[in-house]
Parts: C-alpha cells; structure tokens; sequence
C-alpha cells in the first residue's frame, strides 16, 4: 500500500508551489481554479492500475476501478465520494489476487451478460461478451420466426448466461439447458433460480451429445457455445482462462473442433425442419465451422458472422 503519512511542507513564497504541486496565492490560499487533490481512493486506484498493468491485465484501469466500488460497496461513478477515512485496506488483498491473474469475475462472484448478472467462480466458466453477439442474433431468429411458444436448446450452458438470456429476452420461450460438468450445473441451478425467466428454464445434467432425444424434430433455435481451443494452444491461453476456467470448457480435441463436429448432429437431430442453430468458435475457425455444416449433412444457408471486435465469432445454419 502507498504511504498515505502528512509530510510537512516548507513554508512558500507567493505563487510557488509546495510539495503537493498545488499552486497557491499570497497568504497560503489556493490559487483560483486549482485543480483539487486526489482522493486516497482515487489515488490508490492509480497505483493498482500501475501493478495490474505491469502483471499483463489486459483493462487495468477497469479493474482497478471495479474492485475498489466492489470492496467499498459503491458504484464506480460514486468512487470519488469514499471519504479518505474509509478506505478499506482489503482493496490491496484483491488487488494482488488480480495481479496474480485470478479472473475479476471470480473475486466479485459476479459475471455481467446482455441485462443478466450471473453468479459464477471456480468450476464454470466465465461468459464473455463475444457472446452476446451471437445471443443477439438467435433472439433477433426467433422474434423473425413469429412462434408463438419457441422451443430453444442451449447445449454446454455452463452459468445458463445463454438461457437465460433467451428466456429473458423472448417472451413465452421455453429453454432447455444441458450441462455435463456437476459444477457448473451447479452454478447454473443458483442462477436460474434467481431469475424470473428461470420459470422458462429447464436445466439438464446430461451430454450434450446425447441429450433430449424427446424433444427430437420439435426445436425452433439450437445454441451453443462450446469447448473449441485446440490442446496444442494450451501454453498461448491467457492465465484468467487456463488456469481458472474448466478445462472441460476450454478445449476439444488436437483443432479445437471435436465437439462441434458431434453437435453438429445433435443440433440436425433436435431441429424441425426449417430451425436454425448457432455455434461459437474462435476468430481463426470461421471456415472450418462453416465447412462441417454442410447441405450434404441436412443444411441450409450456413454463414459466419462476426463479433464486436469485428472478428469471426460464430456460425449459423437452418436445417433443410
């Protein structure tokens, strides 16, 4: 923690400036329109961007930022009115967890996706908003499908981020969530049932693969956002999602792509003829994806669409 002592200053003349850089005007007075001392938060807050940005934080000043209101139980936009005599030395505790990489999200609990907060932290992976892109697009599908009750899929849902939104989102859907890990089914029973649209949400521990053959040929929309880094990419994941996010969520096979080619039939076998799926995949599989959804395999209008980076993201196919 940065020493937060008074120093004494040596008495000035008019107009210089002491030690706090502040100018001043005859008989000690500040100058007109001199900008005000930081806060101690605020000043601390400057110096664990400095130690995030040194650790490889990819947003140090948002972090920073967001763990100082979490610790002080404000907003950020309120951080400017923590008085000096409350600032809570814990915020360095969290802090150094950061700087060793543990992800935001665990450390708060919390994960923001489209209008969700989600609990999440060890054993299910954290959503990202990459994702909300292709969320985006399967709401904008279902509402163009005019159903009057959808019936939607969400395979590997890990927090339900996905469901939940749709749930949300799309009035009088019913979702069905699959999950094989029991931790983050876990995670997602806590966060269906904390929402209203969980009502809407049914909540599977199952394979994905193997899941729901009672609903064979009567889904409207099949999403997905499945394990896709390739094994041999292991050493290049960043720190926050190698060592924290289940690897059972992570990775698939020597190209990434071993379960989508499996889901790729699950989607073909749960779809009505005319219903479209969605599968995720990393800026550098567009193609690939897109090839395994072939018109020889039952589909139609495969397309790759892109994220908010403008990067490639996703994949979306109907069922011929």
């Amino acid at each position: 923690m940065s020493d937060t002592t008074p120093v004494a200053e040596e008495p000035t003349a008019a107009g210089q400036q002491p030690a706090t850089g502040q100018p001043v005007a005859a008989g000690g007075q500040s100058a007109p329109g001199a900008a005000k001392p930081l806060s101690l938060l605020r000043a601390e807050i400057a110096q664990a961007s400095l130690r995030l940005a040194e650790a490889g934080v990819g947003s140090p000043r948002h972090d920073a930022e967001e763990l100082a209101a979490w610790v002080h139980d404000v907003r950020r936009a309120e951080l400017h009115t923590v008085p000096d005599h409350d600032f809570d030395a814990r915020y360095w505790e969290v802090i150094a967890r950061r700087a060793n990489r543990e992800p935001l999200q665990h450390i708060t609990g919390a994960a923001y996706f489209r209008y969700l907060e989600l609990a999440v932290g060890p054993g299910v992976f954290v959503p990202r908003p990459e994702t909300e892109v292709m969320v985006g697009w399967a709401i904008d599908k279902l509402r163009a499908l005019d159903v009057a009750e959808p019936l939607i899929v969400d395979l590997c849902t890990g927090s339900a981020a996905i469901a939940l939104s749709i749930a949300q989102e799309v009035p009088r859907a019913r979702v069905h969530a699959v999950e094989l890990s029991d931790d983050a089914y876990t995670w997602a029973s806590r966060n269906i049932a904390a929402s209203e649209a969980g009502e809407r949400v049914t909540l599977h521990l199952a394979d994905a693969v193997t899941a729901l053959p009672e609903l064979d040929g009567r889904v409207d929309v099949v999403v997905c956002n499945p394990p896709y880094i390739p094994l041999t990419e292991w050493e290049y994941v960043a720190p926050e999602a190698r060592d924290h996010d289940p690897e059972l969520a992570l990775f698939s096979g020597p190209d990434g792509l071993d379960l989508i080619r499996g889901l790729e039939r699950t989607a073909q076998r749960l779809l009505k003829s005319g219903g479209w799926t969605a599968f995720e995949h990393s800026d550098k599989q567009g193609g690939e994806v897109q090839r395994i959804f072939l018109e020889e395999r039952g589909w139609a209008e495969a397309s790759d669409h892109r994220d908010l980076t403008n990067r490639p993201r996703f994949v979306t196919a109907r069922k011929g």
